[in-house]
């Protein structure tokens, strides 16, 4: 963004309703006495609680409501779901392990470190087996990718169903990996046994029952794709793999394998149930469309949203959401206050790793009146997120997957929003 389009603060607070003696937002003036500043309170009286006594730190009860979610109906049963990150109440980029989004097919497994093994066969000079401590001597890498669902706002297709972003768009997480690049190991078990690499592919599978098999193209799999064990500096939780799962950049989330076993290197894709009975994209013809792995520029307004109400009133405000592309980074964002009449270039966060989610804001002077608020986003390739009606034009409403629409919150004088479409 360059300098005439960043936003004064200076000429933002002028602006504003601000409160007597030049507060902002309504703060108390310093005139007035408050008996939480001027009183000696319970927790400045008596010794606080010993950090002894909570040896894996959580979160103080005041944030207990800052958790994963699921929406009931979309739930076959507790080993088959999907929960959903609160990304209305997060800041930053990075998701905390405890919140973050994740799906499983046939209930999250226990596997101890000992027991882990990952074997590589197929079209490989010498089929491997890996045990965890062989992956821990190989050199490794940090980075920081966005994961999201491919059914992330699925539910939206034929209209605005879900009321909170956390249901509508909180499939995704986004967590700084560390872990071995895959294609280190493939090099390990030597891939000069594959011939030609232009069409060869790896089918990779996890230990869980329902294994979740997915084939990827070699091409990817030598670029990018990494063979993690920790997020965020600790350990996998047990629902993200625990102790190894694979991580796919800018790929949906149900290429991510967890709990990864197999890697077979073979000359064509396997096919298979995953594949081919879901994650494909129905058109309207009844035609699916197939191999559609990268999720393409997105974004959303997290606040205010249904679940972020505006509860200040009028006068400085902070309309900040999230950004991504599985493409590249997000080189620009825009918002309206309008359904998308008119639009206002975002400031964008601080940018870190392709491939992972970018942080924006506008600071507006909100006059109480009502808000159609949507973000649209573009992408380093000058990709442009499109609305609901150019992707329903050219994909029908039969399809879950790769709803990467532009999504509209109603903001009304009460500072209520609510999921609505504009046509």
């Amino acid at each position: 963004m360059d300098e005439m389009h960043k936003p004064s603060r200076r000429a933002f607070l002028r602006g504003s309703a601000a409160a007597a003696a030049g507060s902002i937002a309504g703060a108390a003036s310093a005139q007035t006495a408050d008996p939480l500043i001027t009183d000696v309170q319970d927790w400045a009286s008596i010794t606080g609680v010993g950090v002894d006594e909570t040896p894996y730190g959580l979160p103080i009860e005041y944030e207990s409501h800052v958790v994963r979610r699921n929406v009931e109906w979309l739930t076959a049963s507790p080993i088959s779901s999907i929960n959903f990150t609160p990304i209305h109440a997060l800041e930053g980029t990075i998701t905390p392990q405890g919140c973050a989004f994740e799906r499983h097919h046939s209930g999250a497994i226990e596997m101890k470190k000992d027991d882990y093994r990952l074997m590589i066969n197929g079209l490989v000079d010498k089929p491997l087996v890996f045990t965890y401590a062989d992956l821990e001597r190989f050199p490794r890498e940090n980075h920081v990718y966005f994961c999201e669902c491919a059914a992330n706002t699925g539910m939206e297709w034929a209209g605005a169903q879900l009321n909170g972003v956390q249901f509508t768009h909180g499939m995704i997480h986004n967590m700084e990996y560390t872990g071995v690049p895959l294609r280190a190991l493939l090099n390990e078990a030597g891939l000069g046994a594959a011939g030609d690499l232009k069409d060869k592919w790896v089918y990779v599978e996890g230990a869980d029952a329902s294994s979740n098999g997915r084939s990827i193209p070699m091409e990817k799999a030598l670029d990018d794709v990494l063979v993690a064990f920790k997020a965020n500096g600790e350990a996998l939780r047990m629902e993200h793999g625990y102790p190894v799962r694979l991580v796919v950049p800018g790929w949906e989330g149900n290429m991510w394998v967890k709990w990864i076993r197999r890697i077979e290197v073979s000359d064509a894709a396997t096919e298979s149930r995953e594949e081919t009975s879901k994650y494909t994209d129905v058109m309207e013809d009844g035609t699916a469309r197939k191999w559609t792995w990268v999720m393409d520029a997105k974004s959303v307004i997290t606040s205010p949203s249904p679940q972020m109400p505006i509860e200040h009133g009028k006068g400085p405000l902070v309309i900040s959401g999230l950004a991504w592309s599985g493409h590249g980074q997000i080189t620009r964002v825009d918002v309206s206050r309008d359904g998308g009449i008119t639009w206002e270039p975002a400031r964008l966060g601080k940018q870190g790793d392709t491939k992972a989610l970018t942080r924006f804001y506008l600071d507006v002077d909100w006059d109480g009146a009502p808000m159609l608020l949507q973000a649209r986003a573009m992408d380093e390739t000058g990709y442009v997120q499109p609305t609901k009606e150019q992707l329903r034009d050219a994909r029908g409403e039969n399809s879950v997957y790769h709803n990467n629409c532009i999504q509209t919150w109603y903001v009304n004088a009460e500072g209520i929003a609510e999921n609505v479409e504009v046509s």
